[in-house]
């Protein structure tokens, strides 16, 4: 029974990466890791505090023994999967980069998670048993050999543990979103008292849930925080942000990361916004013309809202 598992999290990052005739690199999956004989894209947990791209970049040399660059961002998507012999359900956050190689030579590993690195063509991978995320990646029907568990578990939004430094560590994945109006207004929500950032306008969006895609707990959230439904345009980018000692509700300091992806969304009939979840960490939400959004002063928007505006190009 996949319900009596005990769930874990994690932040991933991952490389796609291809060679001057269009083949993919790929790590295959040795008996010391969950899913022996499968391959996926190179790529690893992301450490606490670590900007995901330097985590593919540091995986894809542990992993294949080349250096890569980052190029871009690919995608970002969520899975689950039981490892009964483990004892455990994992959730998992991965994002999922393009790459291009600097240097190095491919390296075969022994008594590691991943034991051999190889290039593929598409069609040649296509009949490997391929993890679902990389499938998806490459543009492939998924044929996964992970096993799913029977409904996601019970599992807090916010879990903080001790630390080395006897400091509690929290890492928590979110999605949040620029969000406009046919007339080009955006939607800002402000953060209530006693949460960090407290006053500063912020972008709509927050936590996902244990088992749920970000896109998805991005439109859950826009609903809960501002009673607007909105339509999802494209994928803006990712932000790493590390407070080493924040301090929230708790009362206590936390060496807080918090991994964000950002989105475009479109709410095609706006509406007077209203926060449905009263008493949380939205205190109020508004709509800004671009000019009013202009106009506000740095410190007014948190640092993940000042970057995904600036990337978005509203400013």
């Amino acid at each position: 029974m996949t319900t009596m598992l005990e769930p874990l999290r994690r932040i991933a990052a991952y490389a796609v990466c291809t060679d001057s005739v269009d083949r993919v690199l790929l790590v295959r999956a040795s008996e010391r890791s969950g899913t022996p004989g499968t391959w996926s894209l190179p790529g690893g947990a992301v450490d606490h505090g670590e900007d995901p791209q330097h985590t593919v970049v540091r995986e894809t040399a542990t992993e294949t023994g080349l250096s890569v660059a980052v190029a871009s961002l690919h995608d970002v998507l969520a899975d689950m999967r039981a490892l009964p012999e483990r004892g455990i359900t994992i959730h998992t956050d991965r994002l999922v980069y393009r790459v291009s190689v600097r240097g190095g030579s491919l390296t075969d590993r022994v008594d590691r998670p991943t034991d051999l690195a190889r290039w593929f063509t598409v069609d040649e991978a296509r009949q490997l048993p391929l993890r679902s995320f990389t499938a998806r990646a490459l543009g492939l029907p998924a044929s996964s050999a992970d096993i799913v568990p029977d409904e996601p578990p019970e599992f807090p939004s916010f879990y903080a543990v001790p630390g080395p430094d006897g400091l509690h560590r929290a890492q928590r994945f979110a999605a949040y979103a620029v969000v406009t109006d046919p007339a080009g207004r955006v939607l800002l929500t402000r953060v209530s008292d006693g949460y960090p950032g407290a006053g500063c306008w912020h972008l709509p969006g927050g936590g996902t849930d244990y088992g749920e895609q970000p896109g998805a707990a991005l439109i859950r959230e826009l609903v809960e925080e501002t009673g607007q439904t909105g339509r999802l345009i494209g994928l803006l980018g990712v932000a790493s942000h590390r407070d080493a000692a924040s301090l929230g509700p708790e009362g206590y300091p936390i060496d807080w990361h918090g991994v964000r992806a950002f989105y475009r969304v479109v709410v095609d009939q706006p509406a007077p916004p209203t926060v449905g979840d009263v008493g949380g960490s939205t205190c109020e939400a508004r709509w800004f013309a671009q000019e009013e959004l202009g106009a506000l002063p740095t410190d007014r928007l948190t640092e993940v809202t000042a970057e995904a505006v600036q990337a978005a190009r509203l400013t």
